[in-house]
């Protein structure tokens, strides 16, 4: 479980270099190294990675709490929570790029995906308890 934590934190941490890199070609490198008071605008990509960054914040917590509670909840599937957490992780990764893309079908069943991913870990919880 531990590795599946740690490889959504570094997709999260890739996500925003991402959305900074896209974001590069439309200011000088000494604007973007700057205070950044005054921004351009953002090109298309740049705004996708920025939206697609978002939502991984917001979903972040919803993956964290129940794989961090899979290693305290006595008696916890830890099978199924490791199964949930690669689901999410797999989900997010071709979020992104379906994100990028433009084409929502794909991007939504990516989220839905990674969702059903967070659903299995909870689920973990109190299959193992019962």
């Amino acid at each position: 479980m531990t590795t599946w934590i740690l490889a959504v934190l570094v997709l999260y941490l890739a996500q925003i270099y991402l959305s900074a890199a896209l974001y590069l070609p439309s200011e000088s490198l000494w604007q973007h190294a700057g205070g950044r008071d005054v921004l351009p605008e953002k090109g298309r990509y740049a705004g996708r990675a920025d939206k697609a960054l978002v939502n991984m914040k917001e979903n972040l917590p919803f993956f964290l709490v129940p794989a961090v509670l899979a290693f305290v909840v006595p008696g916890t599937d830890m099978a199924l929570a490791v199964t949930g957490a690669q689901v999410f992780f797999f989900g997010r990764l071709a979020y992104v790029p379906f994100y990028l893309s433009g084409i929502p079908g794909p991007r939504s069943i990516a989220y839905t995906v990674a969702l059903f991913g967070n659903v299995l870990m909870a689920w973990a919880l109190f299959v193992g308890a019962a």
